[in-house]
Order: structure tokens, then sequence, then C-alpha cells
């Protein structure tokens, strides 16, 4: 059974003068967000198989932040799409990837809400609520498809977990 976890890069700091979204970096909170998040998913056997990172700073910095905790880099690739497309985009990124088994993406918002809510048609009814009340900073939803990855884009799936850092 394929499972998409899909991952919202940590708190950013703001945009300096003249700086661009893409190079904005983690706040201090972020990282230490990442590192609890992190030691939630390990702590309940939440570990993926294969990792695609978006290469915006703050999403890469999520990962590393991760890596310190559950080191996932030898898992890595990374993908300019995950921080320029939209939610079909994410989808093909995951089609894409060649990848049955327990595939992670790091990402932004809206994208990974707009997958995460369009997958997950069934799951625990609390988790599913709390995921459609917005999906936060340093999230983790767990989605358990119902066909292979390859086929992403016409499935649905259950939610198996939504952690966040605050409710791990």
């Amino acid at each position: 059974m394929s499972r998409l976890f899909l991952l919202r890069h940590a708190k950013a700091e703001w945009a300096e003068p003249g700086q661009r979204d893409f190079d904005r970096a983690l706040a201090a909170s972020g990282v230490e967000d990442a590192k609890a998040l992190a030691a939630a998913m390990v702590e309940r056997g939440l570990l993926p198989e294969k990792v695609i990172c978006s290469s915006a700073v703050r999403a890469r910095q999520t990962l590393d932040a991760i890596n310190t905790v559950h080191d996932l880099s030898a898992l890595t690739s990374y993908d300019q799409n995950l921080y320029a497309t939209d939610a079909p985009g994410y989808l093909e990124v995951a089609a894409k990837s060649g990848f049955d088994g327990n595939l992670m993406l790091v990402g932004h918002n809206p994208m990974l809400e707009d997958v995460a809510v369009a997958l997950a048609k069934d799951g625990d009814e609390a988790l599913v609520d709390d995921l459609q009340m917005g999906f936060r900073t340093s999230g983790l939803a767990v989605i358990a498809l119902d066909g292979p990855m390859a086929d992403i884009e016409k499935l649905s799936g259950r939610l198996e977990a939504y952690l966040t850092p605050a409710g791990s």
C-alpha cells in the first residue's frame, strides 16, 4: 500500500526588503517545531522511505531540522516544482516519483492543504476536521492511498495521521 506524507515547511521569517520569497529562512521557533515533529514521527513509526523536498530555503531548512532527529538525507531529492506549482502539480510529482511506499513531499500551502483535503476522503473524523481547519506550519498529514502512487490523480485515501508540533 502506498502512503503519502505531506509535510508543510516550518514557520519562516518574513522576507527582508528586496529578498525573494524563495529565500526566506526558518524562524528559530520553526526549527524547534520541525525537531518536535520529527520526534513525534519517530515515536509513532511514521517515517518515509523516500522524500521529495521543495528547493525553497524554508523547506530545505525544515528537512535539515528533521534530519537532526532522524536522518532522511539519503532518501531525499529536491524539486523546484514543489515551490512553483499548484495542487495538481504536487500530485504529478508524486505520480512521477515511480515510488510505491511511504513517500513524503515537503512543500508549501495552499497546495499541500488542497492535496490533503482532496485525497483524505476517509479517516478519523476528528483528524479530518482538524486538517480541514487549516494545514499548520510543521504539519504532517499521512494518507493511505487505495492504489499505486502512479494513479494518485485518480485515487482517494484515508487520513491515518495529522501531526503538528503542539498536538503531536
